[in-house]
């Protein structure tokens, strides 16, 4: 529980400049579980199905990725850092998301698992190899942990400008020219996902996962009826760990809705955006700076029109941060920055948009016309 101390008649809260002006209220969501079955280190790497490698790849290079391997029927992506790669793409009849794969922090951690779940361990079909166990999170969707022996080897990095500072003065006699080229990617940040059963799918990450909350959004007028949005980071302990690995939201579908790369900073955001304009690229929306995680951002989308983020200066929380709470709203989404489009909220009618709201309110979730007007009335607050 935060704490909480009066001064005249204002309240104060222990995330008060912190991340979010608000913490629990009594009763409310801890955010974490009190025993899990692990603690995933990280994500490792996100699984997709394309029918055009080729074009997958000219994309890929476009945005900034590294090839770490490419055979006929797949291609992984890497970033600058060492450590796993980034994505898989595998050759498929259509373009989907087909999950995301957490690295246990042991090879132990796999074998507590698969008793814990019923499942088995098995061969990871990684380069270099590895241990695996297959999951399904309540959405219904392909979740894997892995743990493999081979880290990939560092690759050069997008060295940071110089910067002047008011009277720190860094650079003299020399200009700046950031290259226009690809934002060079370090690693993956996160993935964000849409669930109809929100509840289930957190408590399933957070007691399985071992996952725990920096965030969390409630709808305007139904916080009682608890959050629609969870930020989530890996528990490293003492350690600080990205703001969020996994966000996840309310909404009427199941499944992807973008994953963020980091970059070195705002000139390689910029540069290696007008790099992906010229090549006709387009853009979802940036550039600005995010409340939540407070990430410098820029939106992409992909051929075939998966959301991409890169991102930089995000937030690091260690395990004693406890989840702040705020209002769910569009406003809320930015500290600085254009305003969200309707792209990136999804906003945009679609047959599909329309055949996932008839299903999600005539199913078994909690999707409900309280709900569903609530999250219309926040993507337009």
């Amino acid at each position: 529980m935060s704490e909480i101390r009066v001064n005249g008649a204002n309240v104060i809260t222990a995330h008060q400049d912190l991340h979010s002006e608000q913490g629990a209220l009594r009763g409310e969501h801890p955010g974490r579980s009190r025993n899990p079955v692990i603690k995933v280190a990280d994500l490792a790497w996100l699984e997709f199905e394309k029918p055009d490698l080729d074009r997958a790849e000219v994309f890929a290079r476009d945005f900034g990725f590294g090839i770490a391997a490419r055979t006929e029927r797949e291609l992984w992506l890497r970033g600058t850092f060492a450590g796993p790669p980034c994505m898989v793409i595998r050759t498929g009849r259509t373009s989907r998301f087909t999950g995301p794969v957490f690295r246990a922090a042991e090879r132990g951690d796999l074998d507590r698992l698969a008793r814990a779940t019923g499942s088995s361990v098995r061969d990871a079909d990684v380069p270099g190899g590895g241990k695996a166990v297959d999951l399904l999170d309540p959405s219904g969707f392909p979740v894997r942990v892995v743990h493999c022996g081979e880290r990939l080897p560092a690759l050069p990095e997008q060295r940071p400008l110089l910067l002047n500072f008011g009277t720190d003065h860094r650079r003299t006699n020399a200009t700046q020219r950031p290259p226009r080229e690809p934002s060079r990617i370090q690693r993956l940040g996160h993935v964000v996902m849409e669930t109809r059963v929100f509840g289930r799918a957190l408590d399933w990450y957070l007691d399985t996962l071992g996952m725990i909350v920096s965030d969390f959004l409630f709808l305007d007028g139904q916080r009682g009826r608890g959050p629609t949005m969870a930020f989530i980071r890996c528990d490293l302990g003492g350690v600080p760990a990205d703001h969020h690995t996994l966000a996840m939201h309310l909404g009427p579908g199941n499944g992807y809705v973008h994953s963020a790369y980091q970059v070195t900073d705002l000139d390689s955001i910029a540069a290696g955006g007008e790099y992906l304009k010229e090549r006709g690229y387009k853009r979802s929306w940036g550039i600005g700076r995010h409340i939540q995680g407070s990430q410098l951002f820029d939106y992409w989308r992909d051929p075939d029109h998966f959301m991409l983020e890169h991102f930089a200066d995000g937030d690091l929380f260690s395990c004693d941060v406890q989840p702040g709470w705020a209002p769910m709203s569009t406003s809320g989404l930015a500290q600085w920055g254009p305003p969200a489009t309707r792209d990136f909220l999804g906003a945009r009618p679609s047959p599909q948009r329309v055949r996932d709201v008839v299903e999600a309110l005539r199913g078994d979730n909690e999707m409900d016309p309280a709900r569903l007007f609530g999250l219309l009335r926040a993507a337009n607050s």
